[in-house]
């Protein structure tokens, strides 16, 4: 008789999966770990996976979704092919980096409003880190283990952010408009790593603040415009 595999374990696959590979690396991380964590047996996990590289596959395609995940319709999920992982990386890199407020700026010619511009700027930058912030975690848990991953996360998706950031900062304050800094690149990552840290990372962390998020968005966006905008 064949075996009846459960339609929601697959969901749980992914959730326990992930939790594993946040907690652990993608190094550390086994297979065992990761059924240990679902309470079923290793082999249990190779019904739903073949590897451990589709497990991860298929953790950083259903990072931050929104909906129970669907009982694929191949199973086991088979192992990529060579880079399919890496393209999936590259994908979320750049729905990260779609930030309209920010393009929109550095396309304008005429600021009427410099201080909602750069609110604008900030609070899409927060709302856009923090819808997306199991996948970031996960990226950035996994890329001291996975070079190649590592360099496209790090080169094309932060120091992306941090250039357009970057030539927003320098271009205010040729104009006038923002308070003059030492080094806008710098300011740039503090602006954006502010924002990473409360928008993403205080998620994880061992003894959270209890403050609603509607508050630490209106504060982060604050912050950061007074640092930059300078004394009224």
């Amino acid at each position: 008789m064949a075996r009846t595999i459960p339609k929601d374990r697959f969901h749980d696959l992914i959730e326990a999966a992930t939790a594993v590979f946040l907690e652990q690396g993608y190094r550390r991380t086994q297979m065992a770990d990761v059924a240990a964590r679902m309470g079923v047996a290793k082999g249990t996990v190779y019904l739903y996976v073949e590897s451990k590289e589709a497990l991860f596959h298929a953790v950083v395609r259903h990072a931050d979704r929104t909906a129970r995940i669907d009982l694929p319709d191949r199973l086991p999920v088979p192992t990529p092919a060579r880079g399919a992982t890496l393209e999936e990386v590259r994908k979320r890199v750049a729905e990260a980096g779609n930030l309209p407020a920010l393009a929109g700026a550095l396309a304008r010619r005429r600021v009427v409003d410099v201080r909602s511009e750069l609110e604008g700027i900030v609070r899409e930058l927060y709302t856009l880190l923090s819808r997306q912030r199991v996948g970031i975690r996960l990226l950035d848990r996994c890329a001291a283990d996975y070079p190649e991953l590592a360099a496209i996360w790090f080169a094309t998706g932060r120091e992306g952010a941090v250039e357009l950031l970057r030539r927003y900062l320098a271009d205010r304050i040729r104009r006038g408009l923002l308070a003059p800094v030492a080094d806008p690149a710098l300011s740039a990552r503090m602006l954006l790593e502010t924002v990473v840290l409360w928008a993403v990372h205080r998620h994880w962390d061992p003894s959270p603040q209890r403050v609603s998020e509607s508050v630490i968005e209106s504060s982060v966006v604050s912050f950061a415009t007074r640092a930059l905008f300078g004394p009224a």
